[in-house]
């Protein structure tokens, strides 16, 4: 008790005890276990806050450019606000910088926190910097909602569909590639290089889909597919039946050029920034409609007891719980 290591513990647990040491306030109309915290304020609404922090050595790939990772910190921000249906109305952003960092890096961070902030449409009000070891960008989005209008992952039902905004495993191709120096054909060089050096948050989509009426619980895929499936069956106490792995096309050939497992690359990679949602079963064709299209069924809610499986010819098998989590290895 008290000598175990982060890497024994995993991200989970630290954060479990962080809970318990700072307990719930009776404003927070969401804490602890959701992409975002929520406090109330006057007149039905919510002070929607969230704040997200990239580190260098963790969280940057090879060849990514400072504009470039500035932006993915951004992004990765919004992502969670796109997932609850909340537009962001401010940020601000605390710096940690090595000390041999050169001016033009510093005009590269610059230019990627200015150019996410106008791409979703909100100011970067201030912040702070400090000198580190490693390179730390740790932002933080203000928003206001009403308190209906969040879109949690508490709240899918058995018979809900479960869909997705995307296909996955392309960043996670994209990533191998890079760790481990394989050649890619020029057919797939773009779609794999944008997965990982330019991921959009699904913004626009989220707020669209929130309006809709149509969603019971929602969650970004920013810790893989796999994961972020358990982190929903987890806070809405259900269990999830997987009809089939939306695979991207460019993860499919490149786990066909280098014999891997398609499916493992789509659930169990990350950082690929769309939405995971669970739809009232008589309001889904309402809720493609608002995501023009970009809504696919992948599976559906079912009792707690059959926890996150993938249907088989054979039976269903049970998905791991595995995807990104910091300190394990």
């Amino acid at each position: 008790m008290g000598l175990t290591s982060l890497r024994e513990l995993g991200e989970l647990k630290v954060i479990r005890i962080l809970e318990r040491s700072l307990g719930t306030s009776p404003l927070a109309v969401v804490g602890f276990g959701d992409d975002i915290s929520a406090v109330k304020l006057p007149n039905g609404k919510v002070a929607v806050l969230k704040t997200d922090m990239l580190v260098g050595s963790t969280d940057v790939p090879p060849g990514m450019t400072m504009r470039q990772t500035a932006r993915k910190a951004v992004v990765a921000n919004v992502s969670d606000l796109a997932a609850k249906g909340v537009r962001p109305l401010a940020g601000m952003v605390a710096l940690g910088l090595p000390a041999n960092l050169r001016e033009q890096d510093i005009h590269g961070i610059a230019g990627g926190l200015r150019g996410a902030a106008k791409e979703y449409g909100f100011p970067m009000v201030g912040g702070d910097t400090n000198e580190s070891k490693d390179l730390t960008i740790s932002i933080a989005l203000f928003a206001i909602a009403g308190r209906g209008q969040l879109i949690l992952r508490s709240g899918a039902r058995i018979g809900d569909i479960v869909a997705v905004t995307g296909e996955f495993g392309s960043a996670s191709a994209g990533l191998k590639a890079l760790l481990e120096k394989k050649v890619r054909p020029k057919r797939l060089a773009r779609p794999l290089s944008q997965a990982v050096y330019n991921p959009r948050a699904e913004l626009d989509l989220g707020l669209r889909l929130a309006a809709s009426g149509a969603l019971t619980a929602s969650i970004d895929s920013s810790d893989g597919l796999a994961w972020s499936l358990h982190e929903l069956s987890r806070a809405s106490a259900i269990g999830i039946r997987i009809d089939r792995v939306p695979v991207s096309k460019a993860a499919r050939e490149f786990a066909a050029r280098y014999r891997c497992k398609a499916n493992d690359l789509a659930l169990y990679g990350g950082e690929e920034y769309h939405l995971i949602v669970t739809v009232k079963p008589d309001k889904f064709s309402l809720a493609r409609r608002a995501a023009r299209g970009r809504l696919r069924p992948i599976g559906v809610v079912t009792p707690r007891s059959s926890g996150v499986c993938l249907r088989q010819a054979r039976g269903d098998a049970k998905i791991a719980m595995k995807g990104w989590e910091h300190f394990r290895r």
